[in-house]
């Protein structure tokens, strides 16, 4: 099974606006990040644009639509899409996200939160064993951004994806401000959650932006991905890289998209945290 080979070093989400500018002075990026679903077709524009990037970077495919917590089968033809994908580019790693998006033929366009019990991990497995048989490759799974939980569960969150981790072989993907909008979300402690949280396996870093809502029970954060990384969560960041030492760290942004040379800012604050010349207090130049 091949395993996430992505540099110990900073990376972003490609978005087609940024070509120019990347083809104009290439970046000094670690790799780029894009979106299974957007290169599902057969060629095109993307695929010209998808070549282009993956001749001179490392390349990290994250999926958004498998539905790896969804109580039915994996959709069969979209998995044989993203096989596809993969077999064609063979990126550095691949990802998806511990939620799920799909009931029978609906797709519901939102990664929904799950129940943690010992039937949802049976499943959650179950699915993330055929993910790494088909496309014969180690996958990462991330951790959510939630706003309600379940009487139900009997885990922790991060018990549950340590259990995930052990019957699968599968690797994590830790979205630091996932923690973060959680824990405000929930009013529970960050530090705790990463405390708790497997970091042996963790393979990839994420970063990005959140939006807030002021609501009469206090903030109401939502992953939003249309904002610089805010202060806290570059502070829990700095200490986890102090913790754990570098790891691939991809700056998200994906609505509200800046120029270009903004989002390189916020790559280059995370990059000197990884070099650990950053610290807590680190700035964009």
């Amino acid at each position: 099974m091949i395993r996430s080979t992505l540099p110990a070093a900073t990376g972003v989400g490609f978005k087609p606006e940024h070509l120019p500018a990347i083809q104009e002075k290439p970046p000094a990026l670690g790799f780029f990040e894009v979106h299974a679903e957007n290169y599902m077709g057969g060629g095109g524009r993307p695929h010209a644009q998808l070549a282009l990037l993956r001749r001179d970077y490392a390349i990290s495919i994250h999926g958004v639509g498998l539905s790896i917590g969804g109580a039915g089968p994996l959709d069969a033809a979209h998995l044989g899409r993203l096989k596809s994908l993969c077999d064609r580019y063979q990126p550095d790693s691949f990802s998806e996200h511990l939620a799920w998006s799909s009931h029978d033929d609906g797709y519901l366009n939102d990664l929904l939160p799950l129940p943690y019990t010992a039937e949802t991990l049976a499943t959650v497995c179950d699915h993330v064993d055929a993910v790494q048989a088909a496309l014969g490759r180690q996958m990462l799974l991330e951790n959510p951004s939630t706003y309600v939980l379940f009487e139900q569960s009997t885990m922790a969150e991060t018990d549950f994806m340590a259990a995930v981790v052990r019957r699968t072989g599968c690797g994590l993907l830790l979205d630091v401000n996932n923690v973060f909008v959680s824990a405000t979300n929930h009013h529970t402690d960050a530090r705790a959650y990463l405390a708790d949280f497997p970091l042996q396996a963790v393979r990839e870093i994420h970063l990005g932006g959140h939006a807030v809502e002021d609501l009469p029970s206090g903030p109401l954060l939502i992953d939003a991905h249309g904002a610089p990384v805010a202060e806290p969560v570059w502070t829990l960041y700095a200490e986890l890289i102090a913790q754990i030492g570098a790891r691939p760290t991809l700056v998200e942004w994906d609505n509200d998209v800046p120029a270009f040379d903004v989002l390189m800012a916020e790559a280059a604050r995370a990059d000197r945290i990884l070099r650990g010349q950053g610290g807590v207090h680190a700035r964009a130049s």
